[in-house]
């Protein structure tokens, strides 16, 4: 199964490296590449895609007026050279958000994200991503939620496990909670998927925080959460991937 995808860029050496990246992953299919937001606009007003590539710097119509535009939105990954612009992409809840120069390999990882929203029911072939040199971006180390009319920043080694309320999500850390109006699956797309696994419909556990593993449940501090046959089979595969208790 493919997934299309346009590109609206207005460097051609960025717009080059965008497509060069996704035909290399052979479940993406490049449907168009634009310059400029303009003519996006024009072709997603009578077509759909499933991911959207975005600069938000361009001249006429930026990248974030666009998606303020759009009226059915694709799931949406922001390329940027300017870090300041993250705020305002993940109020617009965008997928992911690359900061340039971009790499392979967090191209592939903001692809991962995005394929899980869409769905996924199973893994799917990834290129070889060649291990990264010592000059590698730095992980992912905070997220930014709601919390009322505020932005709030998590920081990732802060979070023991998140809970889901119906609408809301409460997420605990070490010395606190913070809830937040949001679907456990658009959070889930946000986390690094080596450091968090889904273990119920309701609880998402962060590795770190694990202490102890039985069965049927996951020890986090002096709590016991459930894991469920639906996540079982998952969260086997993650705890050996992980070699926890090696």
């Amino acid at each position: 199964m493919s997934y299309t995808c346009i590109i609206v860029e207005d460097e051609p050496l960025a717009r080059s490296l965008l497509e060069q990246y996704i035909q290399k992953v052979p479940y993406l299919k490049l449907v168009n590449s634009f310059s400029n937001a303009l003519s996006a606009l024009d072709f997603l007003h009578n077509n759909s895609v499933d991911i959207l590539f975005s600069d938000i710097q361009m001249p006429e119509v930026t990248g974030i007026a666009m998606l303020k535009i759009l009226r059915r939105k694709p799931l949406i990954i922001l390329t940027t050279a300017y870090s300041e612009y993250a705020l305002e992409g993940y109020e617009l809840d965008v997928a992911d958000y690359l900061l340039k120069p971009i790499t392979f390999e967090r191209f592939i990882r903001s692809v991962e994200k995005v394929t899980r929203r869409l769905h996924i029911a199973a893994p799917l072939p990834l290129p070889e991503v060649p291990a990264p040199s010592r000059a590698a971006e730095p992980q992912q180390s905070f997220i930014f939620v709601k919390d009322g009319t505020r932005l709030v920043k998590v920081r990732l080694d802060e979070i023991t496990y998140i809970e889901g309320l119906k609408d809301y999500v409460a997420i605990h850390t070490h010395n606190k909670k913070i809830v937040t109006l949001q679907t456990m699956k658009s959070l889930e797309a946000q986390l690094p998927d080596d450091r968090f696994i889904r273990v119920h419909n309701s609880y998402i556990v962060a590795l770190e925080a694990i202490e102890s593993i039985d069965r049927e449940k996951v020890q986090i501090g002096t709590l016991y959460l459930p894991i469920s046959d639906t996540y079982r089979k998952a969260f086997r595969e993650f705890i050996e991937r992980n070699q926890i208790g090696e």
